[in-house]
């Protein structure tokens, strides 16, 4: 599904939308259906620190858009081109290839802005509704079809009938009127953020004569929103307009470009990379030790990653980011587990707000069969932050380090459940039923869950069958 994915399809301005086909809650279901085959894509980044960062962007984008309501939801996908996208019901793809390429935060919020104009303006939903359809299983395969139109010909006319090949090309004529609806909204979004109004246009022009010459090589999101000189002299206008704002960047911006050149290619050319006399261009000492340390670690040369790591400290001390991975050096196989474990309990008091401390901390307690102390932890977690779903496999397996096989297996089964996976929740709630340990209330609350899903799935399969 992430080899097809790409930048989202576009459709001009046709007015308010709410009369047509394909409402919210439906386009927002056709998304999450999506989603459910993204998920399970290999390059699907389970990265907490990189989402928490994304989505934290994208919330101070959103509030200077004109409809704040519209639910945005960003992951992350490991893949080096330069590439973002939106899919329907407000997910947007970030590749890690933009993360690295982007030489200040000011142009990743410029690229982010757009995408999140694509899905606030509604401009998938827009051309589903023209199809005059409301089945999702339709509009499911449609979808497909059109991402992979939009980084594949070749897979588009393999994925698309006739008629939807006609619709396809309908909507593509449509990408100008889009595109600019876009640039304006996401400029808008740019300034009432805080950022430089020149990130947007910067960093498009930069692209743009970085590959004047090789029109077939181009970065997939050039391909796929391709700059006319219209669009181009109308951003350079409103930057002009605006003037230069220096904008310090956030030192998140800079600590996550760094690990995502560090997780690239072989962990040999990354410490290469690190190790050139300018390092990636623009990239803060402290952010190039931090990646140095990474990427040596992720090579296993321990000794000099702590060094790395040291460095990287003293330039930026107490910084949750470079704390996180400090930590994940001590928790190696062979440390000191007095150390590790005191650190973790001092490093989450700190920063408390860290999500990727928090998920460390637990993976190593698990790792080092301390059960007992992580589930009242993670038991904490999945209360306070109910959206992070990746808790509740490590909730799951504290349950079965501590012999509550019930408990295990039902969080298991509500891990699937909001991931979309119905028939694999409800295989867990029947593993659960069986397990004979848990109490009264345990037992009632994983039978009125399988109950629930049940009739879930039965509805969904009915609806199958009648499209």
């Amino acid at each position: 599904m992430l080899a097809m994915a790409s930048p989202a399809i576009e459709l001009p301005d046709l007015g308010d939308p709410s009369s047509g086909v394909l409402s919210p809650v439906m386009e927002r279901k056709l998304g999450e259906q999506i989603m459910t085959d993204v998920r399970n894509d290999p390059g699907y980044l389970r990265d907490v620190e990189m989402v928490q960062y994304l989505n934290e962007l994208a919330d101070r984008l959103l509030a200077g858009s004109p409809d704040k309501s519209t639910p945005i939801t960003v992951f992350a996908v490991r893949d080096r081109s330069i590439n973002a996208f939106a899919l329907p019901g407000g997910f947007i793809g970030v590749h890690t290839g933009l993360m690295r390429s982007a030489q200040n935060e000011s142009e990743l919020a410029g690229v982010m802005g757009h995408e999140i104009s694509h899905v606030t303006q509604r401009h998938i939903a827009r051309f589903f509704e023209k199809q005059q359809s409301n089945s999702v299983p339709m509009l499911l395969s449609l979808a497909v079809a059109l991402l992979a139109a939009r980084s594949s010909p070749e897979l588009a006319a393999a994925a698309m009938t006739v008629p939807q090949a006609v619709a396809m090309q309908s909507a593509l004529n449509f990408s100008r009127d889009n595109e600019r609806e876009a640039d304006r909204l996401g400029y808008q979004m740019l300034v009432s953020g805080g950022f430089d109004p020149l990130g947007m246009a910067g960093f498009f022009a930069r692209l743009q004569d970085a590959t004047r010459f090789l029109e077939n090589n181009a970065p997939a999101y050039l391909r796929t929103h391709p700059l006319t000189q219209e669009r181009m002299a109308d951003m350079q206008n409103r930057s002009q307009q605006t003037g230069y704002k220096q904008v310090p960047d956030n030192r998140d911006f800079q600590l996550l470009r760094a690990k995502a050149r560090a997780a690239e290619g072989e962990a040999r050319d990354a410490v290469a990379a690190f190790r050139q006399p300018d390092g990636l261009r623009g990239m803060p000492e402290a952010a190039r030790q931090y990646g140095l340390g990474q990427a040596l670690m992720r090579a296993g040369d321990l000794k000099q990653s702590r060094t790395a790591l040291e460095a990287a400290r003293r330039e930026w001390p107490d910084h949750a980011i470079i704390e996180s991975a400090w930590g994940r050096l001590l928790g190696q196989p062979g440390g000191d587990r007095a150390t590790a474990e005191a650190f973790y309990e001092s490093a989450t008091r700190r920063f408390p707000r860290s999500r990727g401390l928090v998920h460390d901390q637990a993976r190593w307690l698990l790792d080092n069969a301390l059960g007992a102390k992580a589930m009242p932890l993670l038991q904490q977690q999945t209360r306070n932050y109910p959206g992070d779903l990746d808790l509740l496999p490590l909730l799951a397996r504290a349950y079965a380090d501590t012999g509550r096989q019930l408990m295990s297996h039902s969080t298991l089964a509500e891990y699937h459940a909001r991931r979309n996976e119905l028939n694999r929740a409800i295989e867990q709630l029947r593993i659960a039923l069986l397990a004979g340990d848990g109490n009264f209330y345990e037992l009632s609350v994983a039978e009125a869950r399988k109950r629930e899903l049940e009739a879930l799935e039965r509805e969904r399969k009915a609806e199958r069958e009648k499209r």
